[in-house]
């Protein structure tokens, strides 16, 4: 009965919005805007999810794999991937809890996106949401960092007229731009897009090491080294630690409560470009990817890499929008400008979140490393162990078991399943990802600062800068 409540409550919210919409406007318009700018169906969610997770990191698997090994290599992926569709279900149950509760005392949503730190406040309490939005802020601010490094990186590779650091100034300004795209309902076209960008791109790093074949002499050594084992591990725990933006995503949809197998069936998609292409890619290269954190650089300059090249410039301006529409939101939030309706006066007041993340990336511009410490000590907490623990605490009590708007899954033994799967989490990514993976990624970005130094124009460049 609770469910059904759910629904109702949910759906009709922004099904009003809807009819709202289509009134004040002429049909064919409405009908354009819906079907290019204003999505929240499940299939706009699995692209957000499924084009979110890739992106760049497409491009440092292969550099993960020649520190992994790759039987390693493949089973982090699959465990990884399924590991974070897990929390993803999790952080979905803990929103629609959430939200029934507040619609329930006549809350109306309408013109406020929540966020996962307020999902937090509202079951927790305040420590809950100061936690959260440390971890949930700082790894977005990073994500977008991570972003302009690449589109740095990757421009590099068929265009050597300016060195990265120049490349990094000129995309920062470019990717400003998405300070004019209000929410995550206005990304249905760049999701699809983004998905088909990154599709192309795993099947050209896979068909083009295919044709070129071994490399002379080429050798698989790894894993060789703790440091360098734990480093790839911890890159591939921030591959599939994407949903720091679920709640986000969730809310643009008109039925959220539709979300929890989405993020699973993305992810297994996902995994269809990221192992063939990262299996490819090492197998043809093998040590070399060592000193070659971005796959592009060791692929021979033709047609079809420009052209992955360029697609993946494109997608990386969609996954900037995605990593900062959340900071957006938050800065909104607390400048008291989330509910202005003017896009022109929300767009000025979102400028200063882009200035650090700009600043950051022309510092630290390490791309590969930077992932690994990103996610050892970011994502580790933002995505695996809050959600995990919020969840145990939240549905603690008896009470609130039995009054569960979703209820746990019979086939993972009920509630004694989901809590034993849980604590599994909870152990595993504070000994693995964050204390081994933590240790190994700091060493390895200290390394990378000793060689190279801060603020260094051109990170692993063929010449000299």
């Amino acid at each position: 009965m609770a469910s059904e409540k759910v629904e109702t409550v949910i759906a009709g919210n922004y099904w009003e919005m809807e009819a709202e919409e289509s009134n004040s406007k002429g049909a064919v318009k409405s009908r354009l805007s819906r079907f290019f700018w204003h999505g929240g169906s499940v299939y706009d969610a699995w692209f957000s999810c499924a084009s979110n997770q890739v992106a760049q990191v497409l491009l440092t698997l292969p550099y993960s794999f020649s520190q992994l090994g790759m039987v390693s290599g493949i089973l982090f992926q699959l465990f990884y991937g399924l590991m974070g569709s897990w929390t993803a279900y999790l952080i979905s149950i803990l929103y629609v809890e959430y939200r029934t509760r507040k619609e329930r005392e006549k809350v109306d949503f309408r013109n406020h996106v929540i966020q996962w730190f307020e999902v937090l406040d509202g079951l927790l309490g305040k420590h809950w949401r100061n936690a959260g939005l440390f971890f949930n802020c700082t790894f977005l601010l990073f994500g977008s960092v991570i972003q302009l490094i690449a589109c740095a990186s990757n421009i590099y590779y068929i265009n050597e007229t300016f060195d990265k650091r120049t490349w990094t100034y000129i995309f920062g300004a470019c990717c400003a731009t998405t300070v004019f795209i209000p929410s995550f309902h206005n990304y249905r076209m760049w999701s699809f897009l983004g998905l088909l960008m990154t599709t192309y791109t795993a099947w050209y790093l896979t068909i083009a090491s295919l044709i070129h074949g071994q490399v002379e002499g080429v050798k698989h050594s790894g894993p060789t080294k703790m440091v360098l084992y734990f480093t790839g591990a911890t890159n591939i725990l921030y591959t599939f630690g994407g949903h720091a933006v679920t709640v986000e995503i969730m809310h643009a949809m008109w039925k959220p409560q539709k979300f929890k197998l989405i993020y699973l069936l993305a992810t297994l998609y996902v995994l269809t470009l990221t192992l063939p292409s990262a299996i490819a890619v090492y197998w043809a290269f093998g040590d070399m990817l060592l000193n070659h954190s971005n796959a592009f650089s060791l692929l021979p300059r033709s047609g079809f890499r420009d052209t992955a090249v360029i697609l993946m410039l494109i997608h990386q301006f969609i996954t900037f929008g995605f990593a900062c529409t959340p900071l957006y939101f938050i800065w909104e939030k607390f400048i008291g400008m989330h509910d202005t309706k003017s896009i022109f006066k929300r767009a000025l007041s979102r400028l200063p979140v882009v200035i650090p993340i700009w600043f950051l990336a022309i510092m630290i511009p390490f791309f590969g490393p930077i992932n690994s410490t990103v996610g050892a000590f970011l994502v580790s907490f933002t995505v695996y162990v809050i959600p995990a623990l919020a969840h145990m605490i939240t549905f603690a009590p008896a009470s609130a078991r039995e009054n569960a708007v979703e209820r746990s899954p019979a086939f993972l033994g009920g509630w004694t399943g989901v809590y034993a799967m849980n604590i599994f989490v909870v152990g595993w990514v504070l000994v693995v990802g964050f204390g081994f993976g933590g240790w190994a990624s700091l060493l390895n970005f200290i390394h990378q600062i000793d060689t190279f130094g801060l603020f260094t124009k051109c990170y692993q460049c063929p010449h000299k800068s």
